[in-house]
């Protein structure tokens, strides 16, 4: 299409085949010519919104940036349709160099790869944020990291190698007490009590095993069924905060220590658009009221009140300055009172009374 921003695709033949192979994130097309003419290969990423469709030749849906016909009569294309435009595609077979093995078709080579590379720094951040990282996580995305995290009840903010060294010695001792295993009984115990690794795996293997058309929103019915599957992305009643790298991460419970600072989650977002006072203290004494910037700053101690060369007053100095401001808890007594009671004191005593 005019608008799509991927390369221009030298191919041209009366009648082709298409083959297409996947590894994580990835997706390869192979053009084969019925002919004598040679292969071309196609590598797609599909960002946010990337799919193919196929559909009528005279109905292309919109965004539909690359196209394939058929010979039909009337004609089909498969479309690479991209509303966002964040997908891509280039030429040639090669995967993109800096992904690591696929999660699905690669398993234990992903899973060896995670496990022997703990001391990379970027396990040093966030596992929701960890989980998105290709280099160890290839096909992993925004939904799958939030139901992942989600069924093994781990906060989205809790260190990644933190979790995962405790994967790690929990493996070693289940080589140690079953250095035997047969792969049979391997699979059972993964299915019973699966790690974070096993369900990097199985989890997308759901979705897979699940109708061809899950992801579709022209079709109600399929997309209203992997809705149902999700479990906690996008499910109401779930907290959610945005991660460092402004990606937003579905959550129940605490969100972990290394949560950023200063966010509200959504569901707090949306209690406080219920009700704008359930979550604002109220000011209650007078003196907040008539001077609302005092009240917001505490008032210091009498033994900690700093000068401007750094240094703290002594006890005595500071409990003058202090009583010169009562503080918020003693009542207010107005002065032309406190001087009449001194006056009729002294004037029972014979005294005169100052100017």
């Amino acid at each position: 299409s005019a608008v799509g921003r991927g390369p221009e695709v030298p191919f041209s033949s009366e009648a082709y085949r298409i083959s297409a192979a996947s590894r994580g994130k990835e997706l390869r097309l192979t053009l084969a010519p019925l002919g004598p003419a040679a292969p071309l290969d196609l590598v797609f990423r599909f960002g946010m919104s990337g799919s193919f469709r196929l559909c009528p030749a005279t109905q292309l849906p919109r965004h539909a940036h690359l196209r394939f016909l058929t010979r039909e009569s009337p004609p089909r294309a498969l479309c690479f349709v991209d509303a966002r435009r964040f997908g891509s595609w280039r030429l040639g077979d090669a995967w993109q160099p800096g992904r690591g093995p696929c999660v699905l078709s690669e398993y234990q080579a992903f899973r060896e790869n995670v496990l022997k590379n703990l001391d990379d720094k970027a396990f040093d951040k966030p596992i929701c944020e960890a989980l998105l990282n290709q280099k160890f996580f290839n096909g992993i995305g925004n939904y799958l990291r939030a139901e992942i995290l989600y069924r093994l009840k781990i906060p989205p903010f809790e260190k990644a190698r933190t979790v995962l060294e405790a994967l790690k010695e929990q493996e070693q001792a289940r080589r140690k007490k079953n250095p035997s295993l047969t792969l049979s009984k391997k699979l059972k115990l993964m299915r019973e009590n699966p790690d974070l690794l096993e369900l990097c795996h199985t989890v997308p293997m759901e979705v897979i095993a699940a109708e061809k058309n899950l992801f579709d929103p022209d079709h109600s019915d399929n997309y209203a069924a992997f809705k149902n599957w999700l479990q906690c992305y996008l499910v109401p009643g779930m907290s959610s905060l945005r991660d460092r790298n402004g990606r937003t991460i579905w959550f129940q419970g605490e969100p972990g220590p290394m949560a950023p600072k200063g966010q509200m989650s959504r569901k707090k977002r949306a209690q406080l658009k219920t009700d704008p006072e359930a979550l604002t203290p109220k000011a209650t004494t007078r003196t907040s009221k008539r001077h609302p910037r005092a009240a917001a700053k505490p008032l210091k101690s009498a033994e900690e009140e700093e000068v401007p060369d750094g240094t703290k007053k002594g006890r005595a100095r500071g409990r003058r300055k202090a009583t010169a401001a009562p503080t918020l808890s003693e009542p207010e007594v107005p002065v032309k009172a406190k001087r009449s009671r001194q006056t009729s004191a002294r004037r029972g005593r014979g005294e005169a009374g100052r100017p």
